[in-house]
């Protein structure tokens, strides 16, 4: 924790961003999609805006980190509205499946969540985004010869969370040249097939960093 930004008892209005990373990549990783993006929002000085990235097995962590700055003072349990603080989750790989299991903890808790994003999710039961969020987006890659990302998401109450996108990304016959290759290691670019590819394309994490920036009502 102690490495980590976030107040405890944030303000009203204030927004808490935490990106799930993939596979077993450290938490502050900076070649990783997730970890830049979380480095340009902090770089951006948006007024009461927290960004924290955290590694896709640590779960428990997070819902920590997101408890701490909703709680009041030290004893006391009730958790304030929560309605009161906006709460993204985005991620990469098992980083997606991750949010998705987030977002249930957090429904579990009676806290909302206002954007959840997924790059490529991989993992189970990564597909029904729980009713505590409002906007949900999924974007994906299928090609052969590599992981498949989760292709598609639904709302399990339609009526109260809407899905902003399913989105398909191509890489099969496109070059690492066209991609941030030097961020990939040599096993990475040579075994990890389009998956990593997506991971490494600078234009999903630009996306990415516009979705979040729009359901915080922040100009890029």
């Amino acid at each position: 924790m102690r490495d980590f930004q976030v107040p405890r008892h944030v303000k009203t209005g204030s927004a808490l961003v935490i990106g799930f990373l993939g596979g077993f990549e450290h938490w502050n990783d900076p070649h990783r999609g997730i970890r830049k993006v979380a480095l340009d929002l902090r770089s951006r000085d948006l007024p009461n805006v927290y960004v924290e990235t955290i590694e896709n097995h640590r779960r428990a962590l997070a819902l920590k980190v997101i408890r701490r700055a909703l709680d009041g003072e030290p004893g006391v349990r009730t958790l304030v509205n929560s309605s009161r603080v906006r709460i993204v989750l985005y991620g990469q790989s098992w980083g997606g499946a991750a949010v998705v299991s987030t977002a249930r903890d957090l429904q579990k808790l009676g806290i909302d969540v206002q954007l959840t994003v997924q790059v490529d999710s991989v993992g189970m039961h990564d597909d029904v985004i729980p009713a505590n969020v409002r906007n949900a987006a999924n974007l994906f890659q299928r090609d052969p010869f590599s992981i498949d990302g989760r292709a598609e998401i639904r709302a399990q109450a339609p009526d109260r969370t809407r899905i902003l996108e399913n989105t398909q990304f191509f890489y099969l016959f496109r070059p690492y040249g066209t991609l941030n290759a030097s961020d990939g290691s040599w096993a990475r670019r040579t075994f990890g097939g389009s998956h990593a590819k997506m991971e490494l394309d600078g234009a999903v994490w630009e996306h990415v960093e516009q979705l979040i920036l729009h359901v915080l009502g922040k100009h890029s």
